[in-house]
């Protein structure tokens, strides 16, 4: 029979083994672990050592407080997850999570997103995860690793088959790593969710793009994109809408923060009248104003019947537009989830969607407005439900209770980590 594991007091030992000084924030989240139902069934915990989102300051994780901890969790069985986004490491800290990536074949979790994890540190981790077995999601979001550091992640893509999640957003990717990560993936058969958001790119032809577009037509494992701030227009639109023809695995697609207008959401709305598994899709932050709104409500309402969320928050549609997505979801009864704050919210949006709302025919959970009545006048008022309300953050006093708020994690779940 085994004996369950003393987080806690393997910590203070590794601490003094290591002339290290104890960080009371995770010797408070050790006890934590040791007390938890979970740790108790002898069932996989996730440690959350996050340095943001408490309710009192806690020290930070350091280089020095990984090395420490990383000693501890080597040979752990009971821990499968470890969250440590906005904590101060940096390549040296990336070191010590190298090493524990070789030595730790149950770890499934790793977040490191917001650290200070530069190119080096991301060279070591990448190749760490050459004969890792075990990790499943990735987070490096926010660690600026560059372009050389993403191209180290395109050539472990080629050998490691258990990665199924890879978030590299806000890391500075160039256009050389984009387009080798989009290669690696046309053969790569494990991953089924990769984050490329805000690349830095320097060129208006949309290579990127275009690769991106030639992986999907060849790829069928791949479930869930993410394409925020690509610069993507026209031109990029028709190539994915393209290959999305072909395509049949993709669940989830997001192009916020682009360059899209009117115009191209023609192609948008050609796709959806064919595409049978697309369910999550994301314009926030685009252009495509009324007439966009209006192509997309005509395939909602006449032909698809597989999407199941929609945001177009911040799109500069006026009621128009905002009426005719209302009206198409009276007919599509799979659309459940829609969000359009930032937009022109004129009196017949809002007496539009109140009445979805009112019906029963929209949840209060399931949109980003909730109506309101002054002096017998509708109005609408924003709520911080939406697609990716969980991105950054999550709660520090538990899970995620309500998924309905967050359409990405009650549509597009992949696995329990992903």
């Amino acid at each position: 029979m085994s004996v369950l594991p003393d987080l806690h007091q393997q910590y203070l030992q590794a601490c003094q083994n290591l002339s290290q000084p104890e960080n009371p924030f995770i010797a408070r989240v050790l006890q934590e672990a040791d007390k938890s139902d979970n740790m108790k069934l002898k069932k996989g915990i996730t440690l959350k050592i996050a340095g943001n989102n408490h309710l009192v300051p806690v020290q930070r994780v350091t280089d020095e407080d990984l090395q420490v901890l990383a000693f501890v969790l080597h040979s752990s069985i009971f821990v499968t997850g470890l969250d440590l986004r906005y904590n101060v490491l940096t390549d040296v800290g990336a070191k010590h999570m190298a090493t524990l990536l070789q030595e730790n074949s149950t770890l499934q979790y790793l977040n490191l997103m917001f650290n200070d994890i530069g190119t080096s540190g991301a060279e070591l981790i990448a190749k760490a995860l050459h004969r890792n077995e075990a990790l499943v999601y990735l987070r490096m979001t926010g660690n600026k690793i560059g372009n050389q550091g993403g191209m180290y992640f395109a050539s472990m893509l080629q050998i490691n088959s258990t990665l199924e999640k890879l978030d590299l957003g806000d890391c500075d990717l160039g256009t050389q790593c984009l387009i080798a990560i989009a290669t690696a993936l046309t053969q790569n058969k494990s991953v089924k969710a990769v984050n490329l958001n805000r690349p830095l790119l320097y060129s208006q032809e949309e290579e990127t793009t275009v690769h991106v577009a030639s992986m999907l037509k060849n790829n069928s494992s791949l479930v869930e994109l993410h394409l925020c701030k690509h610069e993507i227009k026209s031109f990029g639109v028709e190539r994915l809408c393209e290959a999305l023809y072909e395509n049949c695995s993709l669940r989830y697609l997001d192009l916020s923060c682009n360059k899209i207008t009117r115009d191209d959401v023609k192609f948008l709305g050609e796709l959806l009248k064919r595409n049978q598994t697309l369910e999550i899709l994301d314009l926030n932050s685009n252009r495509i104003e009324d007439d966009g709104a209006i192509y997309l409500s005509e395939a909602l309402a006449l032909h698809n019947r597989t999407l199941q969320a929609l945001s177009v928050v911040s799109n500069n549609i006026s009621g128009k537009g905002l009426v005719a997505l209302s009206q198409a979801m009276k007919t599509n009864m799979e659309l459940s989830y829609i969000y359009i704050w930032g937009n022109k919210l004129d009196d017949a949006t809002c007496m539009a969607f109140s009445e979805l709302i009112q019906t029963g025919r929209l949840k209060p959970d399931c949109t980003d407005v909730e109506p309101y009545e002054v002096d017998g006048h509708i109005y609408l008022a924003e709520l911080s439900h939406g697609l990716k309300k969980h991105y950054y953050w999550t709660p520090s006093y538990g899970e995620v209770m309500n998924k309905a708020a967050n359409a990405s994690l009650a549509v597009g779940a992949v696995s329990e980590y992903l």
